[in-house]
């Protein structure tokens, strides 16, 4: 059930039954109308902009389009009272009815706002990706909480979603981990480890290190880097992989499918893909102009091979094969996305780091240019996260060297705290990270915020089945805070809609506050007023009282499912 999607589709049956009698002109597109919630609730329940975006395309006056409309809406039983506002708004009332049906659906259902939205499109959600070198730190994990809970939502709005990992294991920086390893190999077989500039300084490496020396005993003591760099590179990505994994198991992020771009080396996938760019016309050689700003001394033009980006939405070129016929960065990347439009899926979301704004055009390009534009491209940024501890920006862990780890955040205030916080800011916002306020008690912190909503239902729960309450799913209202609670539970899947289409999960977050906020607010009012309160000495009267709060506790529920947070049973 979707109220909003309900009384929209009664505006539009109105609407035609107004184009049949002649007065809308034939033709119109009701695209553009819409059924939300009002800008201020005193106005309604619910209002649409139906007149004032048909106004224009019909030659008629909004007010006029409004007047008629409303006559009709007026007739339907659901609405209680039609007004027209303004130059044109109709704001509406619905009947009592509607609100005790609506809480009676989310109880009767197990699937009150899960959507259909998605229609089962096959959608790829990359994220983390972080280069296997060592642990997950802060700014990766809020990369895989915003992944994992965007992919998440996209699955409750009905797409077939694929979570992915893509192992950045074909550079330079796995030589370098390797070469790490190594002297922490030396380091278990007694020798003082050199750790020059530009290695991996992180104890976590040391067990790697040992675990070689049980392999490999002291034979590759002194031994050129031709003997054992290929095998160190092997072992150690995968120890640090499995390092990964277990980070993100903590956190409670599991992926679908781990991609390794080792495999898109001497497998034909990157000539397959250039190839494929070739044959459109968008591969060709030439030279590129020098970078934007202060000309680098040592820049000088060199011929390469380019792709034609700006062709499809790209602000210059891409080199994508340098002079002496090595492969660019940009390469494998290419590669990489063209093997996801041929595994079919209809849409491709990549979540990168703050760091990563130059790649996103260039990615939309080369995807849009793979897939004959087919294939729907979006790129989120993860901005960075600031940790506090007494009011002081917190920095530790020197296991892993000069950053702060997913671990070291999770231990602290554990993964359902994590994941919320992470949530509580749109991706392409700073976020400030305070250990002291993310664990305090209180409506200014709001993941207690929520999670003590869902544990005061609960415990109201636990008290009616002691008092012998008979749980029906038949609730009664008497008071307007009991209203604005139910217009709030119905807003949940249109809310569920936007943030699906707008690929922001913390719209969630936000909406489950201000749940909770409502639902907070019933609950002091009836510490002013006994009739209001969930448990009555009349065991039939708590039967109906507790219908609204249960329902409360459905769509929290469901929202942190969400999340990935586990909702509380209580608190402590």
């Amino acid at each position: 059930m979707n109220l909003f999607a309900d009384i929209r589709s009664l505006v539009i049956t109105s609407l035609d039954a107004m184009v049949a009698e002649g007065a809308l002109p034939e033709g119109l597109s009701f695209a553009n109308v819409a059924v939300e919630p009002p800008r201020d609730a005193l106005h309604g329940d619910m209002a649409t902009n139906a007149a004032m975006v048909l106004a224009k395309p019909a030659k008629s006056n909004p007010r006029a389009i409004a007047q008629a409309l409303a006559d009709k809406l007026a007739a339907d039983p659901w609405i209680d009272s039609v007004d027209v506002a303004g130059p044109g708004f109709i704001n509406l009332r619905l009947n009592a009815s509607v609100w005790t049906g609506l809480v009676e659906t989310i109880l009767d259902q197990d699937t009150f706002g899960q959507s259909t939205l998605g229609a089962g499109k096959k959608v790829n959600v990359e994220y983390v990706s972080a280069n296997p070198t060592g642990p997950m730190h802060v700014g990766h994990t809020r990369g895989a909480v915003f992944g994992d809970a965007l992919a998440s939502l996209l699955d409750y709005a009905g797409y077939d979603v694929t979570r992915e990992y893509y192992i950045n294991d074909g550079g330079g920086q796995v030589d370098t981990l390797a070469r790490s390893v190594f002297e922490r190999y030396r380091e278990a077989n007694g020798l003082s480890p050199e750790i020059a500039e530009g290695l991996y300084p992180g104890d976590y490496l040391v067990p790697v290190g040992e675990a070689l020396k049980e392999k490999y005993g002291d034979s590759l003591i002194g031994k050129p880097e031709s003997e054992w760099l290929a095998d160190f590179r092997v072992f150690s990505t995968d120890a640090m992989m499995d390092m990964i994994r277990d980070d993100l198991k903590m956190l409670g992020v599991e992926m679908d499918n781990f991609f390794s771009e080792k495999a898109l080396y001497d497998t034909g996938l990157i000539e397959s893909a250039i190839a494929e760019l070739k044959d459109k016309g968008l591969i060709y050689r030439g030279t590129l102009e020098p970078p934007k700003g202060q000309m680098p001394e040592d820049w000088e033009p060199r011929e390469q091979t380019l792709f034609k980006s700006t062709e499809h939405g790209d602000d210059v070129d891409r080199a994508i094969q340098k002079s002496d016929g090595a492969w660019t960065y940009f390469a494998p990347d290419i590669a990489y996305h063209y093997d996801k439009v041929q595994r079919g899926f209809d849409e491709i979301i990549d979540i990168f780091g703050a760091d990563h704004g130059g790649y996103v055009k260039r990615m939309k390009a080369a995807v849009s240019a793979l897939s004959d534009g087919k294939v729907a491209c979006d790129i989120k940024l993860v901005q960075l996260v600031k940790l506090f501890k007494d009011g002081k920006e917190f920095k530790m862990s020197k296991r892993a060297g000069t950053f702060v780890t997913l671990r070291d955040v999770v231990e602290q205030v554990g993964a359902d705290v994590t994941r919320f916080v992470m949530l509580t800011r749109k991706n392409d916002a700073s976020l400030d990270f305070d250990f002291d306020k993310v664990l305090e008690q209180s409506k200014d912190n709001p993941v207690f915020y929520v999670q003590y909503a869902h544990a005061r239902v609960q415990s109201v729960l636990r008290k009616a089945a002691d008092a012998g309450v008979d749980l029906t799913n038949t609730p009664k209202f008497d008071d307007p805070a009991e209203i604005t609670l139910a217009r709030k539970l119905a807003d949940w899947p249109r809310q569920v809609e936007i943030a699906a289409k707008s690929h922001e999960p913390h719209r969630i977050a936000f909406y489950l506050y201000e749940l909770a906020s409502d639902f907070h607010a019933l609950w002091n009012k009836g510490n002013d007023k006994p009739e209001l309160r969930f448990l009555q000495d009349d065991l039939a009267a708590s039967s109906a009282k507790i219908a609204l709060p249960r329902a409360v506790a459905v769509v929290i529920s469901a929202g942190l499912g969400i999340l990935g947070v586990t909702p509380a049973q209580e608190m402590r």
